[in-house]
């Protein structure tokens, strides 16, 4: 794999993780949660200086706001005038709009890579040794087992003395509660940041926004059930941390405006 030189290290220092908090393992909370957990603030305390910058560009957008409002019912019907218009406004407030989009760029293969390093725990973590992966306590709170998906029922399990061996749609026989989680944290954050982008006036604009912010929510609760728990445990963790780090940063100014 490309990133490799990443991902290797990345699983090295879970690896190392998962050792050191082996003496906390028990039935409901394993050493491995633990580890995929603190793994996990560590990487986002990693890119802190590159989500930072681009929350107080959203800070700086949602300062400029009630201007770009003003330009928009201004100029509404003339596009061409209003961006024009727009840019000029940037230019005079000393804004760059694609400030926020480097530093996403910028993480996005990070992410990635680590992604695919708790999708892949054998190569990157157990050092392709399956039977020790195979062997380890894996369970977070009322997830048994992390390695599969919240929706994931075995053939032979066992549900009053009776075998089961079926599925129902989308979800097996188990409430997709890690799921429900990512998908509602992932419309905290998608409403949040859409909160700092420019008014829209248009209602087509307007109409598209909501969906996209309803949309994202739904295919990450679809993807969270698809995919092993451990990967939506990741993912909920992740967002947590972005939604507090956004709303200190957000409302810092307020703050201070106050008083």
């Amino acid at each position: 794999m490309i990133l490799d030189f990443i991902a290797i290290p990345t699983g090295w220092l879970m690896k190392l993780f998962y050792n050191l908090v082996l003496p906390l393992d028990t039935k409901y909370l394993s050493a491995y949660s633990i580890s995929l957990i603190l793994i996990t603030l560590v990487i986002k305390f990693l890119l802190l200086p590159l989500t930072l910058k681009q929350t107080k560009s959203m800070k700086r957008m949602q300062e400029l706001n009630p201007k770009i409002k003003e330009l928009q019912e201004k100029y509404g019907k003339d596009p061409q005038t209003f961006q024009r218009k727009q840019m000029e406004l940037y230019k005079e407030e000393g804004y760059n709009p694609m400030a926020g989009c480097l530093p996403m760029l910028i993480q996005l293969p990070l992410i990635v890579t680590f992604f695919n390093v708790i999708q892949r725990p054998v190569k990157y973590i157990f050092g392709g040794d399956q039977a020790a992966y195979d062997l380890i306590n894996k369970s977070f709170l009322w997830i048994k087992d992390l390695a599969f998906s919240e929706g994931h029922i075995l053939s032979n399990e066992i549900v009053n003395g009776v075998g089961m061996g079926f599925n129902l749609p989308f979800i097996g026989v188990a409430i997709p509660i890690l799921a429900g989680i990512s998908a509602y944290t992932t419309y905290l954050t998608t409403k949040m940041t859409s909160a700092s982008q420019p008014t829209v006036v248009d209602e087509q604009q307007k109409s598209t926004q909501n969906m996209m912010n309803i949309m994202m929510p739904i295919m990450i609760f679809f993807m969270s059930i698809k995919f092993p728990s451990g990967l939506a445990l990741y993912w909920v963790v992740g967002n947590i941390f972005q939604l507090l780090q956004q709303w200190i940063v957000l409302n810092s100014s307020k703050k201070i405006k106050e008083q």
